[in-house]
């Protein structure tokens, strides 16, 4: 009954109680609980009073009655090893104290609430001894034993909880006073609850600013990521429209080196031809003129005559023609093909065996080699500019796309190297 009454804070009503015991006929293990729940009440109101006239006399009262626990304690034992040790903590011996804890501690015979009874005391050593984390490590122990041994008579957890608010853990603070509480108000500890009510506001607001900070941190967190994403997304789109310019350049680029090496391909190759037909047309001419130097002065006119009919103008023009054919197919080997394209089958346009390229197909490979000035075109090909204009509308109109956009396929016709890559 003293226990319970000590227990549940109850001091008055546990002094009562106790002085009706005729302690000189005890056995000797139920005086030592006599005097081990009487020491701890007059230590416990010690702790209570916490003043400079009260609290000396209940210490020293508490002294008597531990010392005599310790005497008729067997050697050695738990209660004797123990009680001497909670002794020495009481009166500031702390180092003893926790030697003798300790001792306890690695003997490894204590019950699951002998071990949570010296956990929770050495803990309170180590606090008054300036070294809170060994504490709390031993209060969480302690707090682990109790729940073991399904007992709710616990100080372990309120203890705790005054050092982790101490230290600024409000939120597992908050949870130990929970817990606390709930286990003050199963067993019924008035003492307890009253200690654990005066710190659990405090705590609570704390643990209220704790949460407030947390959101504020938190959307200060969410506004930050939200303009560094924004940011990102900002400099993203600007990166993709550079790239886009770029890419953009890098094909106009990549078109106009195309077209300057095509272009330079087309010159050097009809360049390299013709100027092989203009040799052979100097060397002609220079035969007919060492020729016709010769016969002057003879007065051969008759011979001079027939040399000058002899030139079959038509016949070289058509040897033009066919070399310019020969030459524009070697650089545009698929033009034929890739022209046909254009019209339907029964419209298409292909050259007879013996042809390279016939006229409608030259008049459009003049055009493909850059020659678009009509009567530029009828002079090569010895026609008039009706003519020619005629026979491109005749075309056009039979293929299957019109107007301009009929000769930008044309043009589009891709010169190809004699690797047969494009060029």
């Amino acid at each position: 009954m003293g226990f319970i009454l000590l227990s549940s804070g109850m001091f008055k009503e546990t002094f009562e109680s106790m002085r009706g015991i005729n302690v000189q006929s005890l056995q000797n293990p139920v005086k030592l609980e006599y005097y081990s729940i009487t020491m701890r009440a007059y230590y416990d109101l010690a702790a209570y009073n916490n003043d400079r006239h009260f609290t000396p006399v209940y210490t020293s009262q508490a002294n008597n009655y531990i010392d005599s626990a310790i005497a008729i304690s067997s050697p050695g034992s738990y209660d004797n090893i123990y009680l001497t040790g909670y002794k020495e903590y009481k009166n500031g011996a702390n180092d003893s104290a926790t030697v003798l804890f300790n001792r306890l501690l690695d003997s490894k015979k204590l019950t699951e609430h002998q071990d949570a009874i010296v956990q929770s005391t050495l803990s309170n050593v180590y606090q008054s001894m300036g070294q809170p984390d060994k504490s709390i490590g031993l209060l969480v122990k302690a707090t682990i034993s109790d729940i073991r041994s399904s007992t709710k008579e616990t100080i372990a957890l309120f203890w705790l909880a005054e050092i982790l608010y101490k230290k600024g853990d409000i939120k597992n603070a908050y949870l130990a006073l929970e817990h606390a509480l709930d286990d003050a108000e199963f067993y019924g500890a008035r003492q307890r609850k009253v200690q654990i009510a005066s710190l659990l506001p405090i705590v609570a607001s704390e643990k209220l600013l704790f949460i407030e900070r947390e959101e504020k941190l938190y959307i200060r967190s969410l506004s930050l990521i939200t303009v560094l994403a924004a940011v990102i997304i900002v400099v993203s789109i600007l990166l993709y429209k550079r790239n886009k310019k770029l890419k953009s350049k890098e094909k106009i680029i990549e078109k106009v080196n195309e077209k300057l090496m095509e272009g330079t391909k087309i010159k050097e190759d009809y360049i390299g031809y013709f100027f092989n037909i203009i040799s052979g047309y100097i060397l002609q001419l220079e035969r007919i003129k060492r020729s016709v130097d010769t016969k002057l002065p003879a007065k051969k006119y008759d011979d001079i005559q027939l040399m000058a009919n002899n030139i079959n103008i038509k016949k070289e023009r058509e040897t033009l023609f066919n070399t310019f054919d020969h030459v524009f197919i070697k650089i545009f080997p698929n033009f034929v093909e890739e022209f046909n394209k254009l019209f339907t089958k029964e419209n298409q346009i292909w050259p007879k065996e013996n042809e390279v390229l016939t006229t409608d197909l030259r008049i459009f490979a003049l055009m493909r080699m850059g020659i678009t000035d009509t009567e530029t075109i009828a002079k090569i090909l010895e026609y008039s500019e009706k003519t020619i204009y005629v026979y491109k509308m005749r075309i056009k109109a039979k293929a299957l796309i019109h107007g301009d956009e009929f000769d930008q396929r044309v043009m589009a016709i891709k010169a190809v190297d004699t690797s047969g890559k494009k060029a």
